[in-house]
């Protein structure tokens, strides 16, 4: 028998082989995969309105500046709590329509910041809708192009519309004109904002792999026993407050020479960090970090801010943060 003559026996054979290995080594594996990576207990689904904006992130093309991927590397703690996992993108890998596949996220370049958990560290709904229509208004080195084409000029907004509040402008009322969110850029917000890593069971604990610790003096001096002030504020308070506590008029309140920040009792500044503030209409609402600050994290913001661009008062202890915790806690109840 001459097998190796029989040209469609040899199609055959390697048609079949080939249709072996791809449902081993492909096929079944993927069946797999999906099957043992399912959502964390808590994640919640992505509502409509948040797979929209989903789309809206894709078609704009954040994916090419902004990674959703926290490496296990501890350089890589700026952008989550913990390393992601498969089980993280659970709800974003449908389809995004009969003739789309999912979207790879996943994201290769970090022109601008990791957003794996940007819900959590940046929840300020304001805050995004401003970095959407120009970001230098938010942060002043940014490189992000603007898209204005996400929202729309209006005289006389609609009372559900969504008005920006722009920095150093005063106005109000009918007559002027207002910068409103679109459709699209409701949508994309909802969805930057739905981005938060859901703590995992205690069964599992991926760590960070430390990098070499550095030898030789520090930049500053860190209070002891808290955590570094400064590093805390970069990443939680500066793309509001920015960098040197100058604030934005209209839109963000100035740390530099504030009042309730050099105020010798701290109590009034500790409450606005777990709390939130909205009472002032002029600011956008800061909302609360009770949940995601640990009373060292708070006292040594508040340290920093206490002490740093000419202000000049005491610093912040855990103890006088957990009592008033404590006292807010139970208030609540």
């Amino acid at each position: 028998m001459n097998f190796h003559k029989n040209h469609r026996r040899l199609v055959l054979v390697s048609f079949f082989v080939f249709l072996l290995l791809s449902t081993g080594i492909a096929v079944l594996p993927a069946f797999q995969m999906q099957e043992q990576n399912a959502p964390l207990p808590g994640q919640p689904e992505l509502s409509d309105l948040e797979l929209n904006g989903l789309r809206v992130y894709i078609a704009e093309g954040c994916v090419a500046c902004h990674t959703q991927q926290v490496r296990s590397i501890e350089m890589d703690k700026t952008w989550g709590s913990r390393p992601s996992i498969p089980s993280d993108y659970y709800y974003s890998k449908k389809r995004m329509d009969f003739w789309r596949q999912s979207p790879s996220i996943l994201g290769s370049e970090r022109t601008g910041p990791d957003l794996t958990n940007i819900g959590a560290r940046q929840p300020s709904e304001e805050w995004h809708y401003l970095h959407l229509y120009n970001p230098r208004l938010v942060v002043e080195e940014s490189v992000m192009p603007s898209y204005p084409w996400l929202f729309e000029e209006k005289e006389d907004p609609a009372a559900t519309d969504v008005v920006l509040n722009l920095p150093g402008d005063t106005s109000s009322g009918t007559g002027k004109t207002k910068i409103v969110a679109g459709d699209q850029a409701i949508a994309l917000v909802a969805y930057l904002k739905s981005l938060k890593q859901e703590p995992l069971p205690e069964s599992i604990s991926p760590g960070f792999i430390p990098s070499r610790k550095k030898t030789g003096g520090t930049d500053g001096e860190v209070p002891a026993g808290l955590p570094d002030g400064a590093a805390l504020y970069t990443q939680t308070c500066a793309a509001c407050h920015q960098a040197q506590g100058q604030g934005l008029p209209g839109a963000f309140p100035a740390l530099a020479g504030s009042p309730i920040v050099n105020d010798s009792d701290p109590e009034t500044l500790i409450r606005i960090i777990l709390q939130g503030y909205d009472a002032r209409p002029e600011f956008a609402a800061m909302p609360p970090f009770a949940s995601q600050l640990s009373d060292e994290e708070v006292a040594a913001i508040a340290t920093h801010e206490r002490s740093s661009w000419g202000n000049d008062a005491a610093p912040v202890t855990a103890e006088e943060v957990q009592k008033i915790r404590e006292t807010i806690e139970q208030t609540i109840q």
